[in-house]
C-alpha cells in the first residue's frame, strides 16, 4: 500500500491478530505490510494480502493498494546556487509526481553545497542508503568515486547527471556528450566569426566538473583543427556565480583588448553579457553559453549571446526515473532511453 494513502478501510470483525494468525506471521509484519513499509519480502506481503481478503479485513480497493509494489525511490543531489539550470533541475523533480505514476517511481531532491566533494560523497552515502537509487551531478574526485563504489557493493545504483564519471562504478551517465558540445561551441565561434583576428576568453564552473573538462578538451581541439588563427586564452573558473562570471569578464577585456570571442562552459552567463554590455562590447564579441534558461535567453533577445549549446532539463530527469524502472524490471538499463542530443539555440529559432 502507498503510505501517503493512511490507514486502509476496515470491515468486518476481523483483526490484525487475526490476519497474522492466517498469514503465518506476527502483527508487526501485517502493520508493515498494510502500510507498505519496507523490508518485506514480495512473497510475504502477498500471502499477508491473501489472509486480509480471506478475513474480509479491508475493502476491495484498499487490497489493490496493498498488492501494488511500493514506488521505487529516486533521490536527487544537486548543488545550491544561482545555476539557472540546476534551478530547473530542481523545480522539475518537485513536479514531475504526475508523469512518474507509469513508472511507479517517488523522486526526492536534496540540494547540497556545490563545488564540494567532500559533502557530495557524503551525501551520496547519507542519501543513497535510504533510496533505492541516487543521481548527483558528479564531480571528479577520489572520494566521490569511493562514495560510488561503496553504494555499488551494497547494491544501490548510482546515476551521473549533466557531468560523468568515466571510469568508475556508476551505473549509467545521463546528460550531453560533452566533448561534441565542446566542439559544436568552436565550430559556432569559428564561424561567426568569418575571418576575424584576435584572442578567444574561456569560462567555466569548474574543472572538477568532468564535463566542463571535457568541454574544454573538445572546444580547443577543434579550434586548432579548424581556426589554428584564433588564439585561446587560458580558462577562468567562475563557479557557475554571476559576479565572479562578471569580473572574469571584466579582466579578460581589460587584460586582452582584442578579444573577439568568448565561450562560457557552464551557467550564470548573465554576469559574462553584463561584462559584456558595460564595457560596449556586445556587438564586438562572439559569445556561446550553454543552457536556455531566462537569463541566456535575454541575451538571445537582446543580442548579446549569439547562440546556447542546450539539453533538455525535463528529459534528464525522466532518463534516470526510466532507467530505475528497467533495473527494477530486469531490463537493459538503458532500455528505452531517450539519447541526449546537443541542441544549438539562435535568437532566430527561440522556442
Amino acid at each position: 500500500m502507498n503510505p501517503a494513502a493512511g490507514t486502509p478501510d476496515l470491515t468486518g470483525r476481523a483483526r490484525v491478530v487475526d490476519v497474522a494468525r492466517v498469514a503465518g506471521v506476527s502483527t508487526a509484519t501485517v502493520d508493515r505490510v498494510l502500510h507498505g513499509r519496507r523490508g518485506v519480502r514480495a512473497a510475504t506481503v502477498s500471502r499477508v494480502a491473501r489472509a486480509a481478503a480471506e478475513l474480509d479485513y479491508l475493502t476491495e480497493d484498499a487490497l489493490q493498494q496493498v498488492l501494488q509494489p511500493r514506488p521505487r525511490t529516486l533521490a536527487f543531489l544537486l548543488p545550491a546556487g544561482t545555476n539557472r539550470f540546476i534551478q530547473l533541475l530542481r523545480d522539475y523533480v518537485e513536479i514531475a509526481h504526475e508523469h512518474l505514476a507509469p513508472f511507479n517511481v517517488a523522486c526526492q531532491c536534496h540540494v547540497i553545497e556545490g563545488f564540494n566533494p567532500e559533502v557530495l560523497a557524503r551525501a551520496l552515502l547519507r542519501h543513497g542508503r535510504r533510496a533505492d537509487a541516487v543521481a548527483c551531478i558528479a564531480l571528479d574526485d577520489v572520494r566521490v568515486r569511493k562514495a560510488v563504489a561503496t553504494l555499488a557493493v551494497e547494491s544501490i545504483p548510482v546515476f551521473t547527471l549533466v557531468s560523468d564519471l568515466p571510469d568508475s562504478q556508476r551505473t549509467a551517465y545521463v546528460g550531453l556528450d560533452n566533448a561534441a558540445a565542446g566542439r559544436t561551441a568552436a565550430l559556432l565561434l569559428g564561424r561567426f566569426l568569418a575571418g576575424r583576428r584576435g584572442k578567444i576568453g574561456l569560462v567555466a564552473g569548474s574543472l572538477s566538473y568532468r564535463g566542463h573538462e571535457e568541454r574544454e578538451a573538445g572546444f580547443l581541439a577543434l579550434m586548432r583543427e579548424r581556426f589554428p588563427d584564433l588564439p585561446v586564452l587560458g580558462l577562468r573558473e567562475g563557479h557557475d556565480d554571476p559576479q565572479r562570471n562578471y569580473e572574469q569578464t571584466r579582466a579578460l577585456l581589460a587584460q586582452h583588448p582584442d578579444l573577439v570571442g568568448l565561450y562560457n562552459l557552464g551557467g550564470s552567463s548573465d554576469g559574462i553579457a553584463r561584462a559584456l554590455k558595460e564595457a560596449g562590447m556586445a556587438e564586438k564579441v562572439v559569445f556561446i553559453g550553454h543552457e536556455l534558461t531566462a537569463d541566456t535567453r535575454a541575451a538571445l533577445i537582446d543580442g548579446t549571446l549569439d547562440a546556447v549549446i542546450n539539453q533538455n532539463p525535463q528529459i534528464e530527469i525522466m532518463n534516470c526515473v526510466r532507467i530505475l524502472a528497467n533495473l527494477r524490471d530486469g531490463r537493459d538499463p538503458l532500455s528505452g532511453v531517450e539519447p541526449m542530443r546537443v541542441g544549438i539555440v539562435l535568437r532566430e529559432n527561440l522556442p
